[in-house]
C-alpha cells in the first residue's frame, strides 16, 4: 500500500527529526493553500508573483514523490517558509550555510541569477 501525502504529513509531527520542536505538519493542499494567502497577505505585488509561480512549479514537480523523507522534509521546509513570511522574519534573512552547501551547482547558479536581476530590477531603463 502507497503511503498517502495526507497520512505521511499527520503521521510525521510526532516522530520528525527534522526539528526539534514538536509542530504539526500540513496536509499538502492546506499547505499550500496557506502559502498562497501569505503571499497575497505579506508580498509587494511584484515578489507575491514571482513566490506564486514558485510555489505552483514546486507543488506539481513533488506531487508523484514516493519517498516518504523526501515529502516529510518538502513539507516541513515550506511550512517553515510559511511561518517566516506571516511573521515577516524573512525581512534581511540569510540563507542557513548548510542548506547552501547541500545544493547542487545549478540550484546554486539559479540563485545567483535570482540575486542579479534583483540587484539590477531598480537600474534598469523603466521602458524596457
Amino acid at each position: 500500500m502507497r503511503p498517502t501525502l495526507a497520512r505521511l504529513a499527520s503521521s510525521a509531527a510526532a516522530s520528525s527529526p527534522l526539528r526539534p520542536q514538536a509542530m504539526a505538519l500540513l496536509p499538502p493542499i492546506p499547505l499550500y493553500r496557506r502559502l498562497l494567502r501569505a503571499h497575497r497577505k505579506h508580498l509587494p505585488p511584484e515578489m507575491r508573483l514571482l513566490g506564486d509561480e514558485y510555489i505552483k512549479a514546486e507543488f506539481r514537480a513533488h506531487r508523484q514523490v514516493e519517498n516518504p523523507m523526501h515529502l516529510i522534509g518538502f513539507l516541513t521546509e515550506w511550512q517553515l517558509y510559511a511561518q517566516k513570511i506571516e511573521g515577516d522574519a524573512w525581512v534581511g534573512d540569510k540563507i542557513d550555510q548548510g542548506k547552501l552547501a547541500k545544493m547542487s551547482d545549478e540550484q546554486i547558479a539559479q540563485l545567483y541569477e535570482l540575486m542579479q536581476s534583483i540587484k539590477n530590477r531598480g537600474t534598469e531603463d523603466p521602458e524596457a
